[in-house]
């Protein structure tokens, strides 16, 4: 029993919400959490839309003078904890302690604050430069943090694997506890990049859609008219146990982790593998290790970027894994509404999947009008559709060759 792993507790800051049931409303309504860019003046830049986190309040979860030393990915961070943890009904004290971690993923870390410094730098000299500037820039910082704020002195570190940080920082919390070293982890994926440099960046990359004048249209995977990704923001934090901990506390089981798996494509530091290779051995691996046939996965949550080289080449890579099964699975990218939160994508369709399995409904894929020939299988179109799913498998591939696999299950206690 000690070796599984749970799901007790999710929070989330999204584009469609500002926590696990917003998000999940809008997403099985179809709503697009893409607009224009609000932030800043996107006007100077080829892409003027994103899909930003609106009406958050961070000092709702954090004290004003800590907020002053937080970068906004952190107190993404911070707040999904603290939601995560009440779902949970986790609290953290000197018995307990030692065997609780953090594990949270981000690409980038405090990027925004890197710059707003260094404009002080220019402008001001040395001597005016941020005491605080170290701590709130670096990517560990959000795990740091919840550590901090929760009392957790189990393993705490950040996982970086561009887009497939959140899933990988799950995976890594799912071994943790599997071989014994934590009984309970909080881990996902954070990021806040919505900023002119990023925005410029991924144009420049030729990587982000220019639809400008349609921006809930602009994420589109799978569709032959998607011209490139959408950039999102937020974060997702799950809480993780092994089953004796979550069964002895009485906690509440949303779903149940039973695989992971991980490899690198060693091809491009942009562009997937040919055909998918690297992401195909990803599931395989996961399938393999969690003794799983193909036909046993109910709902793939896609990788599902909505560029050109992404959607063909993972739905190669289905095909590759599941044969003529990958025809009968429902598959849908929800990267479709809730654009690509980069370092956090893969922990919010991990949560995504719980969400599924708990409420019976496949989130659809929007915006699939135009479908692209090339990209054939079923991707819930346009509508969510009511299925009863028990296993779901959640992609997040990366810049660097990053491939990663989860699979999340109902939880049965037999």
């Amino acid at each position: 029993m000690d070796n599984r792993v749970v799901v007790t507790g999710i929070g989330v800051m999204s584009p469609l919400g500002l926590d696990a049931k917003s998000l999940w409303q809008a997403l099985v309504s179809g709503k697009s959490g893409v607009d224009y860019i609000t932030s800043f003046d996107p006007e100077p830049l080829m892409t003027k839309i994103a899909a930003e986190v609106k009406d958050f309040d961070p000092a709702q979860y954090i004290d004003r003078k800590e907020l002053r030393r937080m970068d906004r990915f952190a107190q993404f961070a911070a707040a999904a904890a603290l939601q995560a943890v009440e779902q949970a009904q986790l609290k953290i004290d000197a018995t307990d302690a030692n065997d609780v971690g953090v594990i949270i993923g981000a690409g980038y870390g405090g990027l925004s604050t890197i710059l707003g410094q260094y404009d002080v730098l220019k402008e001001k000299g040395p001597d005016r430069i941020s005491p605080f500037l170290v701590p709130m820039m670096i990517a560990d910082t959000a795990c740091a943090i919840v550590s901090i704020m929760l009392g957790a002195k189990g393993p705490n570190f950040c996982v970086t694997s561009a887009c497939a940080s959140g899933s990988d920082a799950i995976g890594d919390s799912f071994e943790i506890i599997r071989r014994g070293d934590a009984q309970a982890m909080l881990s996902g994926g954070t990021e806040a990049q919505i900023i002119p440099l990023t925005v410029a960046a991924f144009n420049a990359a030729r990587a982000i859609s220019t639809r400008n004048d349609e921006p809930q249209k602009a994420s589109r995977p799978f569709d032959a008219e998607r011209d490139g990704f959408v950039m999102g923001e937020g974060c997702a934090i799950l809480v993780l146990e092994s089953l004796s901990f979550a069964t002895k506390r009485g906690a509440p089981i949303l779903a149940e982790i039973v695989s992971y798996g991980a490899t690198a494509d060693a091809f491009h530091i942009t562009q997937p593998s040919e055909d998918g290779e690297g992401g195909a051995r990803a599931m395989v691996m996961a399938l393999k290790k969690a003794g799983l046939e193909p036909g046993e996965i109910d709902y793939i949550n896609a990788h599902g970027t909505s560029t050109q080289l992404n959607d063909k080449n993972e739905t190669i890579a289905i095909k590759t894994v599941f044969g003529e099964e990958a025809y009968r699975i429902p598959i849908s990218s929800t990267k479709s509404m809730t654009g690509h939160l980069l370092g956090a994508a893969g922990a919010i369709e991990a949560a995504i999947c719980v969400l599924t399995i708990q409420h019976g409904v496949i989130p659809p894929t929007i915006n699939l009008t135009c479908p692209d020939p090339e990209c054939d299988l079923d991707y819930v179109p346009n509508v969510a559709r009511q299925a009863k799913v028990d296993t779901a498998l959640s992609n997040a591939f990366g810049f660097g060759g990053h491939n990663s696999t989860l699979i999340i299950r109902r939880y049965n206690e037999a």
